[in-house]
């Protein structure tokens, strides 16, 4: 446990996810960010970074999905401890939800059981990556509910419990769609749909203005 005393606790990078469907631009949002960048890539989505010095890729073969637990956490401690990087991306979510299900559903008949740790594997992870002092880029895949609005219109292509474990230590969590040729990210929770914004008081963001500090955007926006 660490202690600061009389509020003076540092500084951290913040951390961002975000979530849409395909084709959206996820995975580009990495582009805005300066300084040296690593892309994790899970559902071998690499293309809006080749040819970028700034970016080094790694990307998850069908092959490793029986470890994947252990490969991901010892490549993301491998390049938080490297100090190379200002910036680590996780693409996809969803996807890599889906790989670690499927092993602990593997060893274990007991579904509730399987959620549980399922939550606690991600929550791990949130909380590590909170504590790398590395600013954090997460995307996943989103969940149209039109045939049942009680849980807002869209949401993160994951488990809730399991979402909420792992983006309870996120400063940001928004959704990014297009509309009339522009893309924007709403993490507005009053919309219905998961969002929070722990940065600034801005709720709905010109994608190409999402690092922008809020009196930017009010200035030259």
């Amino acid at each position: 446990m660490k202690f600061y005393p009389d509020g003076k606790v540092p500084e951290q990078p913040h951390q961002y996810f975000v979530y849409g469907a395909g084709g959206t631009g996820k995975t580009s949002l990495l582009n805005l960010f300066k300084g040296k960048k690593f892309l994790f890539s899970f559902d071998m989505s690499t293309n809006v970074v080749r040819g970028r010095e700034d970016t080094d890729v790694a990307v998850l073969e069908e092959s490793d999905a029986p470890q994947v637990q252990q490969l991901v956490l010892q490549t993301i401690i491998q390049a938080v401890e490297s100090k190379k990087y200002k910036v680590i991306c996780l693409d996809n979510m969803s996807a890599l939800q889906n790989l670690v299900l499927e092993n602990i559903d593997g060893k274990s008949k007991d579904g509730r059981q399987n959620y549980q740790k399922l939550q606690l594997w991600f929550r791990q992870l949130g909380m590590y990556l909170r504590n790398s002092e590395i600013t954090i880029l997460a995307t996943a895949h989103e969940i149209d509910n039109k045939e049942n609005l009680s849980n807002g219109r869209y949401n993160a292509d994951m488990n809730d419990k399991t979402f909420n474990a792992f983006t309870s230590m996120f400063d940001f969590v928004g959704r990014i769609y297009k509309k009339d040729g522009k893309r924007w990210i709403d993490c507005d929770p009053e919309t219905g749909n998961q969002g929070k914004n722990r940065i600034d008081d801005r709720t709905l963001i010109h994608a190409e203005d999402l690092l922008k500090k809020e009196t930017e955007v009010e200035k030259h926006g």
